[in-house]
């Protein structure tokens, strides 16, 4: 019989939890490239899912194939971690790198050998043929055979989780081999997965941020969320290249995405791979974090997937849209689509350093401040104060997720912690603070995404009460001209209050190091001006002195956000400066919500912040 021209390969459907039953049986599920290898006359050619020819890229796979009697055979190629756990990272980087040489050919299926098409057969028929085809490479590193296990298929999946392997694909004995997604293969996941269509990414050249992705439904690209982990540098720049000639000057998603600084639309032909935690009510990822471009298929076929016992996507959306619905018709203001109850409530009220300002007046200034404000707390772990009756009446300082928020709140997860952190990534999401009466933002210093690696040091420069504010001054130009010797750019804010704060971004530390780092340039100012200066935190040693406060550095220690207003008479805020602005005549009272047109509008003084991070252990040596 004629061997058969390339075979559309079988897909498995979304299952949240393994099948069970007598005909089931349990394989591993790899993540790397669906691979159908087809052997003819000594000569092997690797197909895609989608029957392009990958032979050239996996040349030692091919020779080892070449090796196999004439007949087609199905898996997946992949690289194997120092666990032998599949990493579709490594994977990525070995193609770029062209080093090819130890990944792995995963085969699970035979469909034709010995002149026989072994379709219609069942799974148990065409894995004992696959064993006799693979036979002659003996032992084999290159080509390994995939076996099956009869064990319950939620045992499986739970080992599988612990070994922190991609999940499990389950299939039925009996059933013949079909092209396409059918009912007799599941597959079934430790983390959610999914193949995504890029519509945009976020960031500069220089300080790659995000992607923003989406899938298809009704032949329309729906915004489903934001990846903004799993970048190396490499990573980025690859994925540069790549999205640079795609740009084009409005989104292609049919949808509205949350209002983003730094977005870069492009043309959405590139598909990546993400996983996440889970999917919010209104079909967003949660946590999500990119794993690797997926070049083995169109973005026209990219659906959301969803399992089989989940309700579809199209009803998830009608759900959503429902719930705007009722809320538009409930009345009040609205901005940026948050409806803000109680909108004339005042949360600031009149004073001699300012008119009053409104629970509304809040929350416009969040959007308009959202583009300024998003790169210092996008994706951080942060604590928020709360004023629901005004700056006058009860406060409540949270750090936790709020419940029932106006829009999705992120959910970040620390380690160490049960509960999950407060998190915002939109400008929909300060609005939503504003509508719980959050009067303060204060991040932590960590970078976006990575709760575990500081992005920042934060010296809070703190007078006594008898030091005049021309001394801060000085103080924060001294600390400026230190931190520059050092190999440092420094930058400054206002804190709202009577301080500033000095900031320089750092690269390559962790929370001990950099709270180490900040402690050494304190104590060194202390030592070198007793009289100006001290590191002790008791009152009674700072009289006529500068606290230099470190400890803002630590691991789960916060820094109030700059363009977060405070809940202080006069609704200041914390503003950036250009050094050029600290002088003497320095007024950090005339920063406030009722001022802050013109200031908006402004260059940011900090939009260099993230590009000047510099490693501190240079730093370190220096200061002995």
């Amino acid at each position: 019989m004629k061997m058969p021209g390339f075979i559309a390969p079988q897909l498995a459907r979304l299952m949240a939890h393994p099948p069970g039953g007598a005909n089931w049986v349990h394989e591993v599920k790899f993540d790397g490239y669906r691979i159908q290898a087809r052997t003819e006359k000594g000569k092997a050619k690797l197909l895609t899912r989608k029957g392009l020819d990958w032979t050239g890229r996996f040349p030692e796979i091919a020779a080892e194939c070449a090796k196999l009697s004439d007949g087609i055979v199905d898996g997946e190629i992949c690289a194997l971690n120092a666990a032998g756990v599949s990493d579709f990272g490594l994977l990525q980087t070995a193609l770029s790198n062209s080093k090819t040489g130890a990944l792995v050919y995963c085969v699970f299926d035979c469909l034709f050998a010995d002149g026989v098409d072994l379709r219609k057969q069942g799974l148990e028929t065409r894995k004992a043929a696959l064993q006799k085809v693979l036979k002659p490479l003996g032992k084999s590193k290159r080509v390994q055979f995939v076996p099956h296990f009869r064990k319950s298929g939620d045992a499986m999946l739970g080992a599988a989780c612990r070994m922190d392997l991609e999940g499990v694909i389950s299939k039925n004995l009996n059933a013949p081999y079909i092209s396409g997604r059918a009912d007799s293969w599941t597959k079934s996941k430790c983390r959610g997965g999914q193949e995504v269509v890029i519509g945009a990414w976020r960031g500069t050249p220089e300080n790659f941020r995000s992607l923003l992705v989406g899938a298809y439904r009704n032949g329309k690209l729906v915004y489903m969320g934001r990846a903004g982990t799993g970048y190396s540098a490499k990573t980025a720049g690859d994925l540069l290249k790549r999205l640079k000639p795609l740009a084009r000057k409005t989104s292609p998603f049919a949808n509205a995405p949350p209002r983003l600084p730094d977005v870069n639309w492009v043309e959405p032909k590139l598909v990546g791979e993400i996983e996440f935690e889970n999917v919010t009510s209104d079909g967003l990822f949660r946590q999500a974090a990119f794993k690797g471009l997926r070049l083995d298929k169109p973005a026209a076929s990219v659906v959301r997937e969803v399992p089989m016992d989940e309700k579809p996507m199209d009803e998830v959306e009608e759900k959503r849209m429902a719930k705007a619905k009722t809320k538009t018709a409930k009345g009040g203001d609205e901005v940026l689509g948050i409806r803000i109850s109680h909108p004339g409530k005042e949360l600031w009220p009149k004073s001699k350093l300012g008119p009053a300002v409104t629970k509304l007046d809040l929350a416009k200034y969040m959007a308009a401040a959202a583009d300024k404000m998003l790169p210092h707390v996008e994706d951080r772990p942060s604590s928020v104060v709360r004023t629901p009756d005004g700056i006058k009446g009860e406060q409540f300082f949270q750090r936790h997720e709020l419940k029932g928020a106006a829009a999705p709140m992120l959910a970040i997860r620390t380690k160490g912690e049960t509960k999950s952190y407060l998190g915002v990534d939109s400008a929909q999401g300060l609005v939503a603070l504003a509508q719980q009466g959050v009067t303060e933002i204060h991040p932590w210093g960590s970078k976006p995404g990575d709760p575990e690696t500081p992005e920042r040091v934060i010296f809070d420069l703190d007078p006594a009460p008898d030091v005049k504010f021309a001394h801060v001054v000085e103080g924060a130009k001294d600390l400026k001209t230190r931190l520059e010797k050092l190999g440092f750019t420094p930058f400054v804010k206002t804190t709202g209050g009577k301080g500033l704060h000095v900031v320089v971004a750092i690269k390559g530390a962790d929370w001990p190091q950099a709270k180490a780092f900040a402690k050494a340039v304190a104590m060194r100012m202390a030592e070198d001006e007793p009289d100006r200066y001290t590191t002790t935190i008791a009152k009674k040693a700072r009289a006529g002195k500068i606290f230099v406060d470190y400890l803002r550095n630590d691991k789960t220690s916060t820094g109030v956000a700059p363009w977060s207003p405070r809940a202080r008479e006069g609704a200041p805020i914390a503003v950036p400066l250009d050094w050029s602005q600290v002088t003497a005549k320095l007024n950090p009272q005339k920063f406030t919500i009722p001022k802050s047109g013109l200031l908006l509008k402004k260059l940011d003084p900090w939009k260099g912040l993230a590009a000047s991070a510099k490693p501190i252990a240079a730093a370190m040596k220096k200061l002995g």
